[in-house]
Parts: C-alpha cells; structure tokens; sequence
C-alpha cells in the first residue's frame, strides 16, 4: 500500500524560498517588536511612571490581552502572506500589509 504525505498546510508544501521568507518574515517582526517594546519601558522608567518589571503585571489585564491578540492578527497576516503569494522576483520588499506596491 503507498500512502501520499499529508500535506502540511492547505495551501500546500512550502517550498524552500517559502519557508526561508517565512523565517526572515518572523525574525523582522520579533526585532520591531522587540526594540519598540525596550524603548517603551525605557521611556517609561526614566519618566518615573514605571517601576521596573510592572510591564509584567500589566500585561496580564484583560485591556491589554485584547490588543496584544489584535497585534498577533496582524502579524499572522504577513506570515501568512509569505506562504500564500507569488512575488514578482524584481520586487525583493514587500509591501506593508493592506498597502500594494
């Protein structure tokens, strides 16, 4: 009996190029994120209106919860984006999300 593989997605299987976009896709978003969120809290203790480490409190309220699930569906957009299109090799950048070229 011979099976076919599952495929990994519905969309099909990713191809090299897909999957190394979605690497480099993944790896730009956790850096913006990153920087934005350490010039954030330092901005915020050298104001006074933070202590340090009270980011962690407030990032379990429920106001806080919801914008970081908007944010996350955002960011599934464009990594989604990266399995789903077919770029024109002679525009290596893409476009922010809901902008065309």
């Amino acid at each position: 009996m011979n099976r076919q593989p599952l495929p990994l997605s519905p969309f099909g299987t990713p191809t090299l190029e897909q999957l190394t976009g979605l690497v480099f896709e993944l790896a730009s978003q956790l850096h913006v994120e990153r920087v934005h969120r350490i010039a954030l809290e330092a901005a915020l203790e050298a104001a006074g209106v933070l202590v340090p480490a009270a980011a962690d409190g407030i990032a379990a309220r429920a106001d806080v919860h919801a914008k970081a699930l908007t944010s996350l569906d955002r960011s599934m957009a464009g990594v989604m984006r990266v399995l789903t299109e077919h770029p024109d090799p002679r525009t290596p950048l893409r476009a922010p999300i809901g902008k065309t070229r």
